[in-house]
């Protein structure tokens, strides 16, 4: 084919790379830590019986599931202005990944709230707790537990869903990387890095989700 690989001007801009890398992080751990305060609350209302608290549970969860990532980021980006809600790229961005990360970890959560057993809540009412501390003290913490392998695998396609950011401009790794591409020409160059990048970054996160998952596991 008569293509050389010239990796030159991807490392003079590799700099550029890697903050758009730590941007890329930065967004999908704000927007996982909100998300997942939306998504507890939601997976208690969802496991509640009661009904006004259970339907727009459920309408939150299945709208924001059947949407498209990117039509909520263009939606947000563009829309919400001229609703009178103003909000810079980034703030845009990472209200639509909280909410999208909110529902998928809604799910999550409820699926660990189901594996609690009922006997865990009755002997918190037996010993005089309240319904608020038996949710905090006792049913988080173990559902937490139980769902970090579930909750690994999210948070990775999470950080991989920044990679939409790039549609409105956010300088994330993906917008770094077209960037390079455009000045550059190095096509095969500039995308088989930042795809290494991509790779190594969601190794390490399963790593320390991993970690995490040893140190919290109850003893057998």
């Amino acid at each position: 084919m008569g293509y050389t690989l010239n990796f030159a001007a991807v490392w003079r801009n590799f700099d550029f790379l890697l903050s758009g890398l730590a941007l890329s992080l930065g967004l999908a751990v704000i927007s996982i830590l909100i998300g997942a305060v939306i998504g507890l609350v939601v997976a208690f209302a969802l496991t509640s019986k009661n009904r006004f608290a259970v339907v727009p549970a459920r309408i939150y969860v299945t709208v924001i599931r059947n949407l498209p990532i990117l039509v909520l980021v263009l939606f947000a980006f563009f829309a919400l202005p001229q609703m009178g809600l103003r909000l810079d790229k980034i703030k845009s961005f990472v209200l639509v990944l909280s909410l999208y990360s909110g529902a998928y970890l809604a799910e999550v959560f409820r699926a660990g709230l189901l594996s609690i057993p009922r006997g865990l809540t009755e002997a918190g009412l037996a010993i005089g707790l309240t319904g608020m501390q038996i949710r905090s003290s006792i049913i988080a913490p173990l559902m937490l537990r139980n769902v970090l392998p579930s909750l690994s695998s999210t948070i990775i396609s999470l950080f991989k869903d920044t990679s939409l950011a790039a549609a409105i401009a956010v300088p994330e790794l993906t917008f770094a990387a077209r960037k390079i591409n455009v000045e550059s020409f190095r096509v095969i160059e500039t995308w088989m890095v930042t795809s290494a990048l991509y790779v190594v970054t969601c190794f390490l996160i399963a790593a320390v989700m991993r970690f995490v998952e040893r140190r919290l596991a109850l003893p057998r």
